[in-house]
């Protein structure tokens, strides 16, 4: 239920630090507000230690004020990747500096001509941002009062996100990236009980702005040690990819960021086998990670990614039970053995 819009993920942040307290040596928040768990590696190793960032980010996709009208209606432009498809007519909270305001996204009434300004784009189903708005119910001078303004994020409301039961899935809004933070944290459990076999020093990286600009992870790559960085993600499931609905892991070879380095690629897969898992190789082309953003701009030497298997990502999307369990073993496997 906590809101995280990209640059104000703070409901998302504290939950985060109070659940990887526990199970990490060192924990905290750097200047770009990204949550870091530092676990150590117990394994004598005759090399000087190697370090691997694991990160998964706390944003989603959400929306940001562009301008107040004078009638107090919002005109919003996306915040990350998305259309207002992506999110439909809906109850939204608009995040203001002073007060929360609620509100609804709207397309205009279904019953419009083409003569209407946005009635064509809405009647052919083919909505863009400037068709839509926020109705707000208030005035100019109040939303000034309650700190709503250019640049104001606006974010679906509480009243959608509550997880719905689909036979042996479960869907939700933004579980890009909820799940894969679930699947990390489950992962740091997983390799309390293995300390002794880790032989690298394990940064779990919560970061920041992921969605807009990746700009939490480029900051946490060039910050902290180690030349290697594994991206946690949702994967898209389509016949494009060749991908599948299922607990068995998505093993991203590169996306439009670049190619994954390949030993990584193929140590992923190998712990999901040993894991008991089919992997699924995939090359997302229309799709980016932290980690192939850190790598194109060189502060990671190496990179990979690993995702689950998610239908309608960046809608209200759906993964199958196992899934997160799946993720979480492979991923625990390939730090306890890389």
């Amino acid at each position: 239920m906590a809101r995280g819009p990209g640059g104000q993920e703070d409901e998302v942040r504290e939950i985060c630090l109070q659940t990887i307290t526990p199970l990490c040596d060192e924990t905290w928040v750097d200047a770009a507000g990204n949550v870091i768990g530092l676990i150590k590696g117990k394994r004598e190793v005759t090399e000087s230690r190697r370090a691997v960032r694991v990160m998964a980010h706390m944003d989603e996709i959400a929306m940001v004020v562009k301008s107040v009208n004078e009638d107090g209606t919002l005109r919003v432009t996306a915040l990350g990747g998305a259309n207002p498809v992506n999110f439909g007519m809906c109850p939204v909270d608009i995040l203001g500096d002073n007060e929360i305001i609620p509100g609804v996204l709207s397309f205009g009434s279904m019953h419009a001509t083409q003569n209407a300004p946005q009635g064509a784009d809405v009647l052919s189903g083919n909505v863009h941002w400037n068709d839509v708005h926020v109705i707000t119910r208030s005035s100019p001078p109040v939303l000034r009062t309650q700190g709503v303004r250019p640049g104001t994020r606006v974010v679906l409301s509480r009243h959608w996100r509550e997880p719905f039961r689909v036979g042996d899935a479960i869907a939700a809004h933004f579980l890009d990236d909820r799940a894969p933070m679930a699947a990390v944290i489950d992962s740091a459990h997983q390799l309390s009980h293995r300390r002794d076999e880790l032989a690298c020093d394990v940064y779990l990286v919560f970061t920041t702005s992921e969605e807009e600009s990746n700009a939490g992870a480029m900051f946490a790559s060039a910050t902290l040690p180690g030349e290697t960085t594994i991206a946690v993600e949702v994967g898209p499931v389509m016949d494009e990819y060749g991908t599948r609905l299922s607990v068995d892991p998505i093993i991203n070879t590169g996306d439009e960021k670049g190619y994954y380095t390949r030993d990584i690629v193929t140590s992923l897969a190998a712990a999901a086998e040993r894991c008991g898992y089919s992997p699924q190789y995939a090359l997302l082309v229309d799709f980016a990670s932290d980690a192939s953003a850190v790598l194109s701009n060189g502060s990671s030497a190496r990179a990979g990614c690993i995702a689950i298997p998610t239908e309608n990502t960046h809608g209200y999307e759906l993964i199958v039970d196992g899934a997160v369990r799946a993720c979480s073993a492979t991923l625990c496997e390939y730090l306890a053995t890389c």
